[in-house]
């Protein structure tokens, strides 16, 4: 049987090791965005019409590792009711040392908020994701959005931006969180979203795993967008677990 080139058992790496391989580049000056899904083998993106019903321990560790890299983890308004989106939980130590590193991380070790893109401010104000949090979430809206919507919110403490005047664009929101100093960004859904920065070629890396399962169904992808296009991709490495999680890193070439 050929071997996967590059392939790396998860079994045995540190989190020290595990950081390196999905470290950001260093230095950044403008927003990268990297995406994180999974998938089953047959190309589900949801089991049971949730990501989780698909995950595994390995798609654990890096979700987590991943998250603890970021600077800001961005959500599309549909993802967060159907998966009950709360704020992030990270380590403080882990976030200072990766700062430290200079490969992402938070000074001060607090987690990344959770930017939300919502064209309406359609969110429930007493939802976890600003009941359940460290720090603020984002609200990423338009300036038609109803005044009260986004009153409510800041009300529940978000932070609301305009970035858009009836639509926010992937330019506009991409912008809004780079004027924030928000250069690692990590995308976790949903398909409308990733679909959209796809198409206007704003992704540079995706984070693939592929849960060892068939489901069937009618669930998605994990991307879906009005066009289709052709973006080229490099495996950067690909990480097996004993189970049979494979979990893949791709970049735009």
């Amino acid at each position: 049987m050929q071997r996967i080139h590059n392939a790396i058992q998860l079994t045995g790496l540190s989190p020290d090791d595990l950081a390196q391989l999905y470290a950001f580049p260093a230095q950044l000056d403008a927003p990268w965005v990297r995406a994180n899904f999974v998938s089953s083998i047959d190309g589900a993106a949801t089991s049971g019409n949730l990501s989780e019903g698909l995950g595994t321990p390995a798609d654990r560790t890096v979700f987590m590792m991943l998250r603890e890299l970021s600077d800001v983890i961005l959500v599309g308004a549909g993802t967060v009711r159907s998966e009950n989106y709360g704020g992030a939980r990270t380590d403080p130590r882990r976030r200072r040392a990766l700062h430290d590193h200079g490969i992402g991380g938070h000074p001060d070790g607090a987690p990344p908020p959770i930017a939300v893109v919502t064209a309406s401010a359609a969110l429930d104000p007493g939802a976890r994701l600003f009941t359940d949090t460290q720090v603020p979430p984002l609200i990423i809206t338009t300036a038609i959005a109803s005044a009260d919507r986004k009153h409510q919110l800041v009300d529940a403490g978000a932070d609301v931006i305009e970035a858009g005047d009836i639509a926010v664009t992937p330019k506009g929101l991409l912008r809004a969180l780079g004027e924030r100093g928000l250069l690692r960004i990590l995308t976790e859904g949903g398909p409308h979203l990733f679909g959209e920065l796809l198409e206007a070629d704003a992704v540079d890396e995706l984070c693939l795993t592929t849960a060892p399962l068939l489901v069937g169904g009618t669930a998605r992808r994990i991307s879906l967008s009005a066009h289709e296009f052709r973006t080229h991709m490099t495996r950067a490495h690909v990480l097996l677990d004993d189970d049979g999680t494979m979990l893949t890193r791709w970049a735009r070439r």
